[in-house]
């Protein structure tokens, strides 16, 4: 079944702990944490203190999504910190074999990133090595964005890597994911959802789990 993670760029964090449990009670596989240093993409968000607040408020796993430049310097703070995953955006280092390399040492699950602009082909160096492809289905920076329907080109391209070359990696998505846009990223090859204002609007967490989870 395919799992979801809510993102907490869109949570309410004044009050977070409530939010936390209710995301429990619903049932949701994770949460994902959006950072973003106002560098790589034109936002500013949140860091190393929510993330001690969040691992300290919930047992969930923690999906960070570093959005900055040279993660490499950052990467062992974020896992030091209580993430169980971490993704690395491929344009953001001219070294991403050795940043997964990195998040691998600190034995949590690595994934790799791709914006819309960035083709299939840049990750394929790394491909065998990471855990999850984060396909972003939206520019990075802003939550509330509407969904690029070319990013399911990218989602059938992931699918074919993985048969021809027997690989186990999850394909996540994270964008514009709402009732409208969950079946066809389900049915392209998705396996991870990210929902932010989406999610975050309903007000029966519960129901919205159930729906997009299907």
């Amino acid at each position: 079944m395919v799992k979801l993670y809510p993102s907490l760029l869109s949570t309410d964090f004044l009050n977070l702990q409530q939010e936390l449990n209710a995301l429990e009670d619903a049932g949701v596989d994770g949460v994902h944490f959006d950072v973003m240093d106002g560098q790589f993409v034109p936002n500013i968000s949140i860091g190393l203190p929510i993330l001690d607040a969040v691992r300290k408020g919930t047992n969930l796993p923690i999906d960070v999504h570093l959005m900055i430049e040279e993660p490499e310097k950052y990467v062992e703070y974020f896992a030091m910190h209580g993430a169980d995953m971490i993704s690395v955006h491929v344009e953001a280092t001219p070294h991403i074999h050795r940043v997964i390399e990195q998040i691998k040492a600190q034995h949590i699950k690595a994934g790799v990133v791709v914006n819309p602009g960035t083709p299939i082909d840049a990750i394929k160096p790394v491909i065998k090595m990471v855990d999850y492809v984060l396909v972003m289905t939206v520019n990075p920076g802003f939550g509330g964005q509407s969904f690029i329907e070319d990013s399911i080109e990218k989602l059938d391209q992931l699918s074919s890597i993985k048969q021809q070359m027997n690989l186990d990696f999850e394909i996540e998505v994270d964008g514009g994911i709402n009732n409208e846009t969950v079946e066809s990223v389900i049915a392209h090859g998705a396996t991870m959802l990210v929902a932010g204002s989406y999610f975050f609007k309903q007000d029966d967490y519960k129901q919205v789990t159930k729906q997009l989870k299907g």
